[in-house]
């Protein structure tokens, strides 16, 4: 498509264009992609379950992650693991996202284990979990392929990969923050070889980590290159990176300004994507709220149990009676979705889940 937003154009449009109108443009976009969902936001009912906080990448940007022989470093049981999605199953929600470092004790066997015993008690919850890092270390501690692992993973009940490790997909910037971790090349090849059996799966960016603009939407054409050739991702979800209590505390962190301006051109830029998410868990819920006018049109999930930023000391928290007056006030129509982006139901001011107290 010769009319498609390139690298330079979103660079000259982030440093040059009116702010509000860029909003504004961004705005136009979002309706016209979502012609019948035009005044709807969506947000789905998950929760995130670390299963191991051990982790051999050591990423300088991650406050989280522990050595085995750390004091406070644990391995979650099957036991723990169902007693926590057994809490989501109560409130109402849909998705479960296994999370966790690089663990070198955990082989194939332990993690279609898991899922087995996770699906064959809760058939409905959607499994969208386990990023391309650790698809990647799974593969190489189990001497398997990638494909044979996530067909392995799909097949025991894996439904869909987050795009976590996507960071940015810039590899002078990943040997930097992460040199242990994948490069970006196998990133995508990772994303790749789940779209080739049918796997759904969500693309991150984590910004401010030293990049410069043109290298933040180099990042994004890579993503979208792959979109282009196999229709795999979701959604783009572009967060600020946290750098309190981490090696990169020197960092200054992205401002608001910057993120609603990268949210904005991530809409003028993904023709190929529909859903791009305003974020609350480091940018606040207002923040979140704002990123609604500038071409966000989910806010992702309530994340019960979230920790990985939790630990940069950013402590972000919401609800559904909390996302929906955010929405109202901004005159949207809140709707519960589930993985698939399919809206489930209208929270109204009536909803019981407004009108009663649900615990998150």
């Amino acid at each position: 498509m010769s009319d498609r937003f390139s690298v330079r154009d979103c660079v000259k449009v982030y440093n040059t264009a009116d702010f509000y109108k860029l909003a504004e443009s961004a705005d136009y976009i979002r309706r016209k992609v979502h012609k019948e969902a035009q005044d709807i936001v969506t947000f789905v009912m998950d929760r995130n379950v670390t299963y191991t906080n051990i982790c051999a990448c050591k990423c300088r940007f991650c406050a989280f992650y522990r050595q085995k022989k750390s004091c406070d470093s644990f391995v979650l049981s099957n036991d723990e693991i169902l007693d926590k999605i057994e809490g989501l199953v109560k409130i109402g929600g849909s998705q479960i996202m296994l999370q966790g470092g690089l663990n070198l004790s955990l082989k194939l066997d332990y993690y279609v284990n898991l899922l087995k015993i996770v699906k064959n008690k809760y058939p409905q919850i959607t499994l969208h979990s386990f990023s391309p890092p650790e698809i990647d270390h799974i593969a190489r501690g189990s001497g398997k392929s990638v494909d044979y692992v996530i067909k392995a993973l799909q097949q025991a009940g894996l439904d869909s990969l987050p795009g976590g490790g996507g960071e940015i997909l810039v590899d002078r910037i990943r040997t930097k923050i992460s040199p242990n971790k994948i490069n970006s090349r196998r990133w995508l090849q990772i994303m790749r070889a789940a779209h080739k059996i049918g796997m759904k799966t969500t693309a991150t960016m984590m910004f401010g980590v030293g990049e410069t603009i043109e290298e933040r939407f180099v990042s994004m054409k890579k993503v979208r290159d792959l979109q282009d050739e196999t229709g795999g991702f979701r959604a783009f979800i572009p967060w600020p990176f946290s750098p309190a209590n981490t090696e990169l505390s020197g960092y200054e962190q992205a401002d608001g300004v910057s993120y609603l301006k990268t949210v904005a051109c991530a809409r003028l830029f993904f023709d190929n994507i529909k859903n791009i998410h305003s974020g609350w868990v480091t940018e606040g819920i207002k923040l979140g709220q704002l990123a609604l006018a500038f071409g966000a049109n989910d806010f992702g999930g309530i994340l019960m149990e979230e920790k990985v930023v939790r630990a940069t000391g950013i402590i972000n928290e919401t609800n559904v009676r909390q996302l929906y007056n955010i929405a109202a006030n901004a005159g949207y129509k809140l709707f519960r979705r589930n993985t698939n982006y399919d809206k489930l139901e209208h929270i109204d001011a009536n909803h019981p889940m407004i009108t009663q107290e649900v615990r998150i």
